[in-house]
């Protein structure tokens, strides 16, 4: 994966929450039922992963807007500590949606700093992420479900890829809103990226039941702290 600045150097992939299946080891009754309990677990997770994403954003939508904005100053100064001195660093962040933190005045603040500021846009169903360098005032266009996505603006790798959470756990796994477009473009970024998930303190929750595909954060960062994983 080549960076924003043409450095091949950092072609480490990054891991994934389970090892692959030695499937070709077990015999053909061990592995017809393993598959099937693994499948009935996978359904169950999902449907719990489902009602979890409504209760949380049920939850985030609660909340006035007066608070939103309070968590949202206080997340925006504990990310300064985290992305550090972003000159010459592209650094993605995300179209604000149902209730969260809306950065988009602290990314403005990262341009005037020197950083490339870029937004996500889906480009393919289930694909991997596209990012395009935007900034305030610059035009956009509507996207995939509508969400605002740049214009213009050229194709950059990020440095730092700002991830919003529904919710989080404490391994640094990050519920989304359950199409796995953000694990897909993880999963093909160089390992030098730093990966950080953003939210609100309230969506913490005990475990996501991590899955084959899911991919841990390199950080995240709420109103009250700031978590590094592995964890320090």
């Amino acid at each position: 994966m080549t960076n924003a600045d043409g450095d091949d150097s950092d072609e480490t992939p990054r891991t994934f929450a389970s090892p692959a299946c030695f499937s070709h080891e077990a015999d053909n009754g061990q592995l017809d039922a393993g598959v099937q309990m693994q499948a009935e677990r996978r359904a169950e997770i999902m449907a719990w992963r489902k009602g979890e994403r409504a209760r949380l954003i049920a939850e985030r939508l609660a909340m006035s807007a007066d608070l939103r904005a309070e968590k949202t100053r206080a997340i925006a100064e504990r990310l300064d500590g985290v992305v550090g001195d972003v000159a010459g660093r592209v650094v993605s962040f995300y179209w604000p949606l149902r209730g969260e933190p809306n950065l988009r005045d602290w990314a403005e603040a990262l341009a005037a700093r020197g950083a490339v500021t870029a937004l996500p846009l889906v480009v393919e169903r289930n694909a991997p992420l596209v990012f395009r360098t935007w900034r305030q005032g610059e035009e956009l266009v509507k996207g995939f479900w509508n969400i605002p996505v740049p214009e213009g603006g050229r194709k950059v790798v990020p440095d730092i890829c700002l991830a919003p959470v529904v919710g989080h756990d404490a391994r640094g796994f990050r519920l989304g809103y359950g199409g796995g477009y953000f694990d897909r473009t993880l999963a093909g970024l160089s390992s030098s990226v730093v990966a950080v998930g953003v939210g609100y303190a309230e969506a913490a929750i005990r475990t996501i039941h991590p899955l084959a595909h899911d991919i841990p954060l390199d950080a995240i960062v709420t109103d009250d702290s700031v978590r590094r994983y592995p964890s320090d």
